[in-house]
């Protein structure tokens, strides 16, 4: 049997087709076959290239092209040198058109950029869990921000919140009896974000903590004096770095979230502004 040759023929990196044409090759016991991709294919010139090289192969073509003037001149090919066309996403794009009344943006590798976004996305929550609460202070010099604080100041929270902002975050606890990490003091303060709160919210906040583990809210956690001497130190700490400092008592993390994301902005540091409004 003559070797069957499949086209690709993609304005993007042509995963789509390929993925399709290897499980429909899969339902066959095929021997004589050979995939050849084609990924950005966004002239006439490189198409009529690849299409020409098709015409003298047992061939079928198939291609996801949102530009309707290569997708119809592939299409109209197919049908003029009698070989199978299947176009994989402009008849599902026509539908989806017909059934919701909107222009389609024709923006080639679209698939592509939202995989990115969400890639960047995981990657970022990723660092934040990595580098939570001190627990490896070599991030500190590759994140986009550092949160610093006493326990209870909603770090962690805020944390996890800008990594779903694409802002790669580190947090450090302020503690009176643990020396704070050398690499504090080696990054720009422009960096750096101090999280404070009152000693009545920190009280109230650590008592409902304890009794949530099954402790006594007498313990020195939640004690007033134990959390104005933490207070003070993180204080110290933070004229030390130079660092903006955000009192959270009152705030929601979206609203703290959104102080931050303006200090960063204030201080030039990178934002990423497809990802404010996701």
């Amino acid at each position: 049997m003559e070797n069957l040759v499949i086209y690709i023929i993609s304005d993007s990196l042509g995963e789509t087709g390929e993925q399709v044409a290897k499980a429909s090759i899969g339902q066959f016991n095929l021997k004589n076959y050979e995939i050849r991709k084609y990924p950005y294919v966004l002239d006439k010139q490189f198409l009529d290239e690849i299409l020409n090289d098709a015409k003298f192969q047992n061939s079928i073509i198939v291609y996801t092209l949102v530009d309707l003037e290569l997708a119809n001149r592939t299409s109209k090919f197919c049908e003029e040198n009698n070989i199978p066309g299947l176009d994989l996403i402009n008849p599902l794009i026509d539908s989806i058109r017909s059934r919701t009344n909107l222009s389609p943006l024709r923006e080639p590798g679209i698939i592509r950029k939202l995989d990115e976004k969400y890639f960047k996305r995981v990657e970022a929550i990723e660092f934040a869990v990595k580098y939570d609460d001190g627990k490896d202070s070599r991030g500190l010099v590759k994140s986009d921000l550092v949160l610093v604080g006493i326990s209870r100041t909603s770090k962690t929270p805020l944390s996890m919140y800008l990594a779903n902002k694409n802002i790669k975050v580190a947090n450090v606890p302020l503690v009176p009896e643990v020396p704070v990490p050398k690499e504090l003091f080696e990054i720009p303060n422009k960096k750096i974000i101090g999280l404070t709160n009152t000693p009545e919210k920190l009280n109230q906040i650590r008592q409902e903590r304890l009794k949530a583990l099954g402790l006594s809210g007498n313990a020195n956690y939640a004690n007033m004096q134990r959390i104005l001497e933490e207070i003070e130190y993180a204080e110290t700490i933070m004229k030390k770095l130079g660092c903006p400092i955000i009192d959270v008592s009152n705030k929601a993390i979206e609203e703290t979230a959104g102080l931050i994301i303006n200090i960063m902005k204030e201080n030039g540091l990178r934002v990423y502004k497809g990802f404010l409004n996701s």
